[in-house]
């Protein structure tokens, strides 16, 4: 026998966008079924923001003690007891699982169903042995990583972000296929664990980010030695003695690496092949689900949020669609998904995080525009943590108005979020000149950079009588 609900609300998927949906109506006392095949949390708890943040705060514990004596302090080099960093990636995955789990959701009101949705018509959804007949449905049924049509890549042995963080030994070398963000992170991470890495894209590595900043952190990656091969092409793949052999063409030569893991990181694809959208009436391609600016789909009673409508696959953007989505269904607020300005973070060591528009972006959709920077060099705290490497550029209109803040180095996603603010609350670049920050901090450099919109009025002889004037008057 087959069971019959009929709530209010139908959430498919449990990860960010999803568990956040599902909290917040059960909590406003709205019925809500919360359907999900796989692990609570999804992506990001699992398989993605938090194992590889975890282990990128491993790397760089390693990489502090092999740069001690910088600060004059003497160490032995660093001994990485890998079956030790994978139990603290596992560990910080266990510590916040509950937040995410059945039990949770369940004391909230939530009915939690573990099985695979399917939707029988534009009514009604199918998840094992149970259908649910709601008034609203959310699909926030998550990605998957692609996996790119190389040859030989069916038959051999690889990773994915879902796999990666399984592995509890040390990896001899790693070769990573995607210079993209994901690949570049779990690169540095495993470097900096004592692994040899080699990556390969076959363009440029972060194509989407300022140019100048993305230089940056190349360089350090040089540095410490991760091979990288922007441009490359890989014509196929195959099982080695070692354990993978990756053949490729590289400034029109044709070469071969052999290495002991294939990691594929060449991005992600929603999940919509499962659901059968068709039957409800529910327009999509590869590239996700159709949604309006509401993020309704074509069928009126379903909404869609986070990666399976294609874009960024950021967790914070699942939950910005996630209030989107409330103040619609529940509230009838008819909130404009498109008023969002999304930042982006790179969690490498230097970091590169982004909000609004580039420089490069900025100058294609604006006549005017003005450039403000500071370098990390001229910040006290820099200087301290011998972090000197890195700098913070502000576009903006010539009024003032903020276009665009890109930051590289460390802490950049930390010192993004006071233009997150500005941006959201409309400031412009002149009014953080009159805030107050703790000294030293790297938090400065928002401030230092902010001044520098008034040195060119600060330059002009009219200015300087006028300060003249009243210097004497006092």
């Amino acid at each position: 026998m087959e069971e019959v609900l009929k709530p209010d609300l139908c959430v498919i998927g449990a990860g960010s966008g999803g568990l956040s949906v599902a909290a917040v109506a059960a909590q406003f006392g709205v019925p809500v079924v919360l359907i999900e095949k796989g692990r609570m949390g999804g992506d990001c708890l699992n398989y993605g923001c938090v194992p590889s943040k975890s282990l990128l705060a491993a790397g760089k514990r390693a990489e502090a003690v092999r740069t001690a004596s910088t600060f004059g302090v003497d160490v032995i080099e660093a001994q990485i007891d890998h079956r030790g960093v994978h139990d603290h990636v596992h560990g910080v995955i266990a510590a916040i699982a509950p937040n995410d789990s059945v039990e949770r959701m369940t004391g909230l009101g939530v009915r939690v169903i573990q099985a695979q949705a399917s939707f029988l018509d534009r009514f009604t959804v199918e998840a094992g042995r149970v259908l649910v007949r709601a008034r609203r449905f959310v699909i926030a049924a998550g990605s998957m990583p692609t996996i790119p049509p190389i040859p030989g890549l069916d038959e051999a042995p690889y990773l994915t972000n879902e796999t990666i963080f399984d592995v509890s030994e040390r990896i001899q070398h790693l070769i990573v296929l995607g210079g993209g963000p994901v690949g570049l992170e779990l690169a540095q991470a495993h470097r900096m664990l004592g692994s040899h890495v080699s990556v390969f894209d076959v363009e440029g590595f972060l194509a989407r980010e300022d140019p100048e900043a993305a230089a940056i952190l190349l360089k350090r990656l040089a540095e410490t030695q991760v091979m990288l091969h922007p441009n490359t092409r890989v014509e196929r793949v195959e099982g080695s003695a070692q354990g993978i052999a990756v053949h490729f063409t590289e400034n029109g030569e044709a070469s071969v690496l052999k290495g002991s893991h294939l990691l594929v990181a060449t991005g992600r694809k929603p999940n919509v092949k499962s659901l059968s959208l068709e039957r409800a009436g529910i327009a999509y391609s590869d590239s996700g689900i159709k949604v309006n600016h509401q993020l309704k789909t074509t069928n009126r009673r379903v909404y869609a949020v986070g990666d399976v409508i294609g874009g960024p696959a950021f967790t914070h953007l699942a939950n910005y669609h996630a209030g989107i989505v409330i103040r619609n269904a529940l509230f009838r607020l008819k909130t404009d998904v498109t008023a969002g300005i999304i930042p982006r973070v790179v969690y490498t060591d230097p970091e590169l995080a982004q909000i609004g528009l580039t420089e490069a972006e900025a100058r294609k959709r604006h006549r005017r525009i003005r450039i403000y920077r500071a370098p990390y060099a001229d910040n006290d705290r820099a200087q301290c943590e011998r972090a000197t490497e890195g700098f913070i550029k502000v576009i903006t209109r010539p009024n003032g108005t903020i276009l665009g803040c890109t930051i590289v180095g460390a802490e950049a996603g930390e010192l993004l979020q006071l233009w997150v603010v500005a941006m959201a609350k409309g400031m412009r670049i002149g009014d953080l000149t009159t805030l107050v920050l703790p000294y030293p901090t790297f938090s400065e450099l928002s401030k230092r950079v902010a001044y520098t919109y008034y040195l060119p009025t600060l330059t002009k002889g009219w200015v300087r009588s006028i300060i003249g004037f009243l210097r004497r008057l006092g």
